[in-house]
């Protein structure tokens, strides 16, 4: 149960490092860092098909795509600290928060 969250974490930094890893090369040409994200990107994918395979033998495509969702924030969260030096703020907590309650509700069993 635990081998597809881990591998969503890991694609996720993938993903985070494609999709905002190059904001810190703006004088480097676009076609450069469309590729760059582009390779980047195929490691993502090489971890987040089998994590999504994988996970629907335990988990719902909706609790899949929650869990995806709150993953992606937190990943990014640490992401934007470490590499861009940015800090969180209170609000970003609230929603973070909130993303778990989303997560509670989704995943509980009425």
């Amino acid at each position: 149960m635990w081998k597809p969250i881990l591998l969503l974490c890991a694609s996720n930094l993938f993903m985070t490092a494609a999709w905002y890893g190059h904001l810190k090369f703006k004088n480097s040409a676009l076609w450069l860092v469309i590729l760059t994200s582009w390779g980047l990107a195929f490691f993502e994918y090489c971890l987040q098909v089998p994590a999504n395979r994988l996970g629907n033998t335990y988990f719902s495509v909706t609790q899949l795509k929650v869990m995806q969702e709150v993953i992606t924030l937190v990943v990014f969260a640490g992401f934007s600290a470490v590499y861009f030096k940015e800090s969180l703020k209170w609000n970003h907590l609230v929603g973070f928060i909130l993303l778990v309650a989303a997560v509670f509700f989704v995943f509980k069993k009425w």
